[in-house]
């Protein structure tokens, strides 16, 4: 009975979580097919024919539904939370600590509170970037419309290996490659002088992921199953050669540059 308990728990988490994410005009339609729904039920005599009418209304209600979160993913200290309380406040909320947790929010974006028109709210989600704590980003993908890879550009040589890694495994992921999810690879602190550019970040990322290619191609075929390979088969990878589009971007959470970012999640999640 407690195990019982529990699961209800989370599924009605989880149904809370997903109403959230959703835009209210999409809301309201369920509403509308959810009325609709109780008013045939009443009229169907055969428990065949309510069962066919419920899957064949989930069915639209799901390709009804258009993905409206944006996540944000990459290495702790990369500035995925300042950029956050940016697209939110319009502020970096200085002193704020590393998120072991996910911020995560419906908003409409801090630039466009003061145009006229009705504009449609973002569910944004900053996923922790410790190593431990990454698999919380799966939870996100089903309802994702883009993802915005953030890099540390003052701090990049060091972790640059590391971001590879993490980049790597979000751009093999089957649901990434299925929906053809689009990735910024947004390089941030770019205010800084001694910043490196997004083309040297770029060719340093296409360096690093191809030698991940190679060295991940040679595990055993029971090892990978499940992973994709990327790039053109002997070819050097460059990241034009993803199925999905990807793209690199510059900005600064810090100064509040963030336009670019800004026209990413534009560009997938309508105003």
């Amino acid at each position: 009975m407690e195990n019982l308990v529990s699961q209800l728990e989370q599924w009605k988490n989880g149904v809370d979580q997903w109403i959230l994410r959703q835009p209210v005009e999409q809301l309201y339609v369920a509403a509308g097919v959810v009325f609709l729904t109780f008013v045939v039920l009443c009229s169907l005599s055969s428990w065949d024919r309510i069962e066919t009418f419920l899957e064949n209304a989930k069915v639209r209600i799901l390709k009804r539904t258009k993905p409206n979160t944006i996540v944000l993913a990459g290495l702790s200290g990369s500035g995925k939370t300042t950029l956050f309380y940016q697209l939110r406040d319009g502020s970096p909320h200085q002193g704020t600590v590393t998120s072991m947790e996910p911020n995560e929010g419906s908003f409409i974006l801090h630039s466009e509170l003061e145009k006229k028109k009705k504009i449609n709210p973002v569910y944004v989600v900053d996923v922790p970037g410790h190593s431990r704590l990454r698999l919380k980003l799966d939870e996100y993908l089903p309802q994702t419309a883009g993802l915005v890879f953030v890099v540390d550009a003052l701090d990049f040589l060091p972790n640059c290996r590391a971001a590879a890694e993490y980049l790597y495994d979000i751009l093999t992921k089957t649901i990434i490659i299925k929906r053809k999810l689009p990735v910024l690879i947004l390089c941030n602190k770019t205010d800084k002088v001694t910043a490196h550019t997004k083309d040297f970040i770029r060719k340093q990322l296409e360096k690093e992921i191809d030698k991940l290619r190679t060295s991940r191609t040679a595990i055993s075929t029971a090892d990978i199953a499940n992973e994709h390979t990327l790039g053109t088969p002997g070819e050097p990878f460059v990241i034009s050669q993803c199925v999905n589009k990807v793209t690199v971007a510059e900005a600064s959470g810090l100064t509040g540059n963030i336009s670019q970012v800004e026209q990413f999640i534009r560009e997938y999640v309508r105003p």
